[in-house]
């Protein structure tokens, strides 16, 4: 029976069904995304500075295949084999000005083509491209929430090691992030069984000497857990003028430093051993490595319920109360939002490639898809939505059924009419309207 015959159902024979409703699509609020991705000017960046070690002309060139790469993230549509089911749809064929998408075939080859030089060309890219943002709202303060991860892998790929900490194998790489925009800051891909602080100082570096010399009036702060208690870190934070907490791990030494802290939390609960009590002070302490004392602020806690005391120890170079430095630090808390919205929303964690090289490139392309999500939500989308998940704006806003209309002049996408949330959408149509345009 052929699929544009009309059918009618059991359940309501006033009801009929065929396939013959014309060219439409359900990712028609991606329109919105490339109309922002080309005010950000973001294609053209990758043409001017993006390309594989690839001699041939082909027909989908590198810089259109990661641009498809990008919208298929965003759309929520990961895999390659992706790529042949969406290869007629009129909506991302109009977007990249294509008469069909690159295959599955082909955009395997293309990140198979990705090597150590593209790694240092997506570099310059994120670079340009947060030059581009700050020209439109450049933040006063910067606050790099800095933490490792593990990526899961399944087979013999390169690099695949045991991560004793998460007690599985994979890759375990270091992600910096914005904690106050949620920006995606930088990403380095590291074999599963290197410590949490390895080659941390060497990752920090293109970072701090950009933020210095492009943009030296906003104020850099860096938040860490224990596994970033290193001495290297410190100096390197302190040369660089970042004003940083990071967690220390207990140890007798600071126990015994923290005695005072200790004695006022126990003539709190002398009388009462049942509820929770707290105690914040602070003191200096230098570490045998350490050529100088830091200052230690620390929190005693004793738990409802229990007798036993909890510690929580924090090197820093800031100012300000231990009470109010200990919050700020756990405040970091919002960066495990961030990795779980990269892996989970844009697939950042998605090893499929024997490759190590490959695997840290398709991390970049994944890290730009995050960026330019973001940036379109915190810059352009109504403030109701901004709080909003890739998951559910993609239910709301992308996921919005239209169809193709084309004329002699003119191409038009019609959109559904019952669509709850048009008005959203012509405000954040206008909303990139009126972006300044870029130079």
């Amino acid at each position: 029976m052929s699929i544009v015959n009309t059918l009618t159902l059991n359940s309501n024979r006033k009801i009929k069904i065929n396939f013959a409703g014309g060219n439409l699509s359900s990712d028609s609020g991606m329109h919105l995304i490339h109309e922002f991705a080309m005010k950000l000017g973001l294609e053209d960046i990758l043409k001017q500075d993006f390309s594989t070690d690839d001699n041939k002309i082909r027909k989908h060139t590198d810089s259109k295949n990661a641009m498809q790469k990008i919208y298929q993230l965003i759309a929520g549509y990961f895999q390659d084999d992706d790529s042949d089911e969406l290869t007629s749809d009129p909506v991302f064929t109009t977007i990249l000005d294509k008469k069909s998408l690159a295959s599955q075939p082909t955009m395997s080859r293309f990140t198979n083509r990705c090597d150590e030089i593209c790694l240092y060309q997506f570099e310059l890219i994120h670079q340009k491209l947060r030059k581009r943002i700050y020209s439109w709202k450049k933040p006063k303060h910067l606050l790099i929430d800095i933490d490792s991860s593990l990526f899961p892998t399944y087979g013999c790929q390169e690099g695949k090691s045991f991560n004793s900490h998460y007690r599985d194998y994979g890759y375990h790489p270091l992600l910096a992030y914005d904690g106050l925009t949620g920006d995606f800051l930088s990403a380095t891909f590291r074999p599963g069984s290197c410590y949490t602080s390895k080659d941390t100082t060497r990752f920090l570096e293109p970072l701090l000497d950009e933020f210095n010399h492009d943009y030296p009036d906003i104020s850099l702060y860096l938040r860490g857990d224990s596994g970033f208690a290193d001495v290297m870190i410190y100096e390197k934070l302190e040369s660089n003028g970042v004003s940083y907490v990071i967690r220390m791990k207990e140890n007798g030494r600071l126990r015994k430093a923290a005695t005072f802290v200790e004695d006022e939390l126990y003539e709190k609960t002398k009388y009462n051993q049942v509820d929770y009590a707290i105690s914040y002070g602070e003191f200096f302490y230098k570490a045998d490595s350490w050529l100088y004392p830091r200052r230690i602020v620390c929190k005693i806690e004793k738990p409802v319920n229990q007798i036993n005391f909890l510690y929580t120890f924090i090197v820093t170079n800031m100012e300000g109360t231990p009470e109010d430095l200990i919050r700020f630090y756990c405040k970091r808390g919002a960066m495990e939002n961030f990795i779980r919205e990269s892996k989970y929303g844009f697939h950042m964690d998605s090893m499929s490639s024997h490759s190590m090289i490959v695997n840290a490139n398709k991390l970049q392309i994944s890290m730009l898809a995050y960026n330019l999500f973001n940036w379109f939500k915190r810059l352009v989308l109504p403030k109701g939505f901004q709080k909003f998940q890739v998951d559910t704006l993609r239910l709301k806003l992308l996921k919005v059924a239209a169809k193709f209309v084309r004329s002699a002049r003119y191409i038009t996408f019609k959109l559904c009419s019952h669509c709850p949330y048009k008005n959203e959408f012509y405000e954040t149509l206008n909303n990139i309207f009126s972006l300044k345009q870029l130079e």
